[in-house]
């Protein structure tokens, strides 16, 4: 059964609400209360005194600094208690300052002023009972209980503090750990579209530089063919510019259209159609073998496939003089086997350049591996494994 509607928004005002006044409210309380048992006695002339009326206002006015010297509050009711009960016989039925204070304790005090108060109330309230003539089995037992319920309660308010610290921490941390986890993913496709960039730039480069090159030569003695490498060089140049476009929309603000209309990346069903620019535009022989059935593949996958195929090709026409190049697909059980070989002179250094390193962070990035280095019949060779299943799929 849930609680009224009013009840906690009363409970949230009262614990924002100045210390003071609430404590102050909660001490005239306590203060009226004690004083009924006096003010209308069962029987007899036991009218309340003065002397009496101060000895209940002892245990009432501390409780206005409970919460401010919660272990000072709890000495002074605990000390007045007993002079009013023992003063004024038979003691009070409920000692209404001895619970707030043990309540208090319980809930801000340290470990020993707790245990220290507990066994002191205990041991007072059993020596007070004393004063009363004839006290029945069952006062004892609702004085003691009324003791142990208040630093029970008492408890319950600390464990549910302590308990709701926690959930504010964890809560704290996690939105933390959720911005470091938004910086990241922003980085990392920051850098995923560094790498698309410097991809296209550089095939799109070196398809016009190879055919500027050319033209010169053969612009006289072969006018037509002068006119199909400007024609190659602007068709490199439109590729260009349309997949920068693609990329660089990423980094618009695309909140008034959500995800936004970017065209998809390219993927494997697109190497023929590099396969036959790069032979029309350079002059290189390209071959493009595929073996095995062709099978769906996560799109990062197919984005790495194509641009490790694309900087292949890229190295191959700058740097390996090639004549010919054979790019095979090798769709195995569990991986795409990507292979580029040319008959060129390979790599000046040992390790490669920024293409052969932009290779490896992709196949990397996928799950892949990467292996570099002189072909079976001579030249360069670069070979990708892609795996075929997706990674988030299987560990989901």
């Amino acid at each position: 059964m849930s609680p009224p509607s009013w009840i906690t928004p009363a409970v949230a005002r009262l614990r924002t609400a100045n210390p003071y006044v609430v404590d102050g409210a909660l001490a005239a309380l306590v203060l009226f209360a004690a004083s009924l048992q006096w003010i209308f006695p069962d029987e007899g002339e036991d009218r309340l005194s003065w002397q009496g009326w101060l000895l209940a206002a002892a245990t009432a006015v501390p409780l206005v600094w409970r919460r401010r010297a919660p272990f000072t509050t709890a000495c002074l009711v605990s000390a007045a208690t007993p002079v009013m009960a023992v003063y004024h016989a038979p003691p009070p039925d409920v000692v209404y300052g001895g619970l707030i204070v043990l309540y208090t304790m319980a809930a801000q005090g340290r470990v020993w002023q707790r245990r220290f108060m507990l066994a002191g109330w205990i041991l007072g309230v059993s020596l007070v009972m004393q004063h009363k003539e004839e006290p029945l089995p069952f006062e004892y037992a609702f004085q003691l209980l009324s003791v142990v319920c208040a630093y029970g309660f008492g408890i319950l308010s600390r464990v549910q503090r302590a308990y709701t610290a926690a959930l504010v921490d964890r809560a704290r941390r996690l939105e933390r750990e959720r911005a470091a986890d938004t910086a990241r993913a922003t980085a990392q496709e920051r850098a995923r579209i560094a790498r698309d960039m410097h991809d296209i730039l550089a095939h799109a480069v070196s398809l016009m530089v190879v055919q500027a090159e050319a033209g010169p030569v053969v612009v006289r003695s072969d006018p037509a063919r002068a006119e199909a490498a400007f024609e190659a060089i602007a068709g490199a140049g439109r590729d260009a510019m349309a997949q920068l476009r693609r990329i660089l929309g990423v980094l618009k603000d695309e909140q008034r259209d959500g995800a936004g209309g970017r065209l998809p990346q390219p993927g494997v069903t697109a190497l023929p159609d590099l396969v036959r620019q790069v032979t029309e535009s350079t002059g290189l022989h390209v071959e493009l073998r595929i073996s095995g059935p062709p099978r769906p593949l996560p799109q990062d996958t197919e984005v790495a496939a194509y641009r490790v195929v694309q900087e292949a090709l890229t190295n191959t026409v700058k740097h390996a003089y090639a004549s010919s190049a054979t790019v095979a697909l090798d769709w195995l059980e569990d991986e795409l086997r990507v292979v580029v070989t040319d008959d060129g002179r390979g790599p000046s250094g040992p390790g490669g350049g920024h293409g052969l390193i932009g290779i490896r962070e992709r196949a990397a990035a996928c799950g892949g591996s990467v292996r570099t280095g002189r072909g079976p019949d001579g030249g360069f060779q670069v070979v990708v494994r892609l795996p075929v299943a997706d990674r988030q799929a299987a560990l989901g």
